[in-house]
């Protein structure tokens, strides 16, 4: 048998760390190449681990719930050699898809291990060793709070000092503020530390405007109402929405681009993949639809469907969370009536939803009790001036409130 450390791989993402989920092995366990063997999370997706090595589990590095840098040791394997192959020439499979291979040059760094049978290597005296283990991440912090990490007791396997390790000793060094009650303390990592930066970028970057448009929409209710479609899939006010802005965007393509601040130039698509704003248990996420100008109105309904599950599911991939040109936020599903979005970083223009309601409003000459909702359009003031941004709202309320014959008709 031969020991075979995997270290987590670069997904793919342009991602230095990721949050470990789960573990779908334990110490002893046998596996078979390409076995699932730990569930983690990055800021954009849940990622399923195949095993590399077909083998024993020897040794388990991280916890669930614990950061784990790209690069950092996962798990150590007891394999079996090919014929003629010895312990330094083993190959390591490569993962497709999961960036780089497990193995990588330079000098190895010797860590206590455990053997098969149970038997523990010596352990470094005081004198050899360098510093207390952990991770960049954990020392980041350690330097932050001002903890020495050489008083700390790592809890983590072999003695690894985690975050709660630090937290937990500063905590206890330096009291917290009085608190009138109980209070809960939530990690912020993985899909919620990328999405808060992501909107602290954009708020600090794109000089944002927003402005309203509040509407008639019965006609436009009536008319996803009465649209054929597949069954099983009904057609949505959002649907009918997204295929008003789609066609909107087409006459307006200031809204339909980007701040090129590197090329000091302004980015306009010939093409609309349009995001749709989620929330789901692990926090907002944005997946987009890839050419969403070429859908029907009966396609986009069976693509907004398609979309909400993968987001619900967390199966979203890459691909689908990334290349967005304009975005939606139906906040209307949660009885909000109006708000100011932040614009997705790298767009231009966010539209917000709200809801729909029944009220009094001037109709036909008189007064009538009709659907009523607020449209709410922020724009990039770099790429869109403030005539542009209104007349797009007010040329796509325009479609929603006579319910254009444009929306229903098939797109070359």
């Amino acid at each position: 048998m031969t020991l075979r450390e995997f270290r987590l791989p670069d997904l793919g993402e342009g991602l230095t760390e990721s949050d470990l989920v789960a573990w779908r092995i334990a110490e002893g366990d046998s596996v078979e190449l390409n076995q699932v063997i730990a569930e983690v999370e990055t800021a954009k997706a849940l990622v399923e681990l195949p095993s590399p090595y077909a083998g024993v589990v020897a040794a388990l590095h991280a916890r669930a719930g614990e950061t784990v840098d790209v690069g950092a040791p996962l798990v150590t394997f007891a394999v079996t050699p090919a014929a003629g192959e010895g312990a330094r020439d083993t190959p390591a499979p490569d993962l497709v898809g999961y960036g780089a291979r497990p193995e990588h040059s330079g000098r190895p760094v010797r860590r206590r291990r455990r053997d098969l049978l149970g038997a523990a290597a010596p352990a470094l005296s005081a004198s050899r060793r360098e510093r207390p283990r952990s991770t960049p991440p954990v020392r980041h912090l350690a330097r932050r709070l001002g903890v020495a990490l050489e008083s700390v007791a790592g809890t983590g396997p072999e003695g690894l000092i985690t975050r709660d390790d630090v937290v937990a000793l500063e905590r206890a060094v330096v009291p917290a503020r009085a608190e009138a009650g109980p209070v809960t303390r939530v990690p912020v990592r993985g899909l919620r530390k990328h999405t808060a930066a992501a909107m602290v970028a954009s708020a600090f970057t794109a000089p944002h405007v927003t402005v309203f448009h509040t509407i008639d929409v019965t006609r436009a209710i009536e008319l996803a109402r009465d649209s054929t479609t597949e069954p099983g899939v009904k057609v949505s006010l959002l649907a009918v929405v997204c295929r008003a802005v789609c066609l909107g965007l087409a006459a307006h393509p200031q809204l339909n681009a980007r701040w090129d601040a590197s090329g000091q130039e302004i980015v306009q698509y010939g093409y609309v993949n349009l995001g749709i704003a989620a929330a789901t248990a692990r926090g907002l996420v944005v997946p987009n639809l890839k050419s969403a100008h070429s859908l029907t109105l009966p396609g986009m309904a069976r693509a907004l469907v398609d979309l909400t599950a993968e987001a619900r599911a967390g199966t979203a991939t890459p691909e689908r969370l990334t290349g967005g040109t304009f975005t939606i936020t139906n906040i209307g599903v949660f009885g909000v009536e109006a708000g100011t979005p932040i614009l997705n970083p790298g767009e231009a223009g966010i539209l917000a939803l709200g809801a729909a309601r029944a009220r009094p409003w001037e109709f036909e000459g008189g007064v009538a009790l009709r659907q009523v909702c607020t449209l709410a359009l922020s724009f990039d003031h770099r790429v869109v001036d403030g005539e542009q941004g209104s007349r797009f709202l007010a040329e796509l309320g325009s479609m929603l409130e006579n319910a254009d014959e444009r929306l229903l008709a098939d797109v070359p």
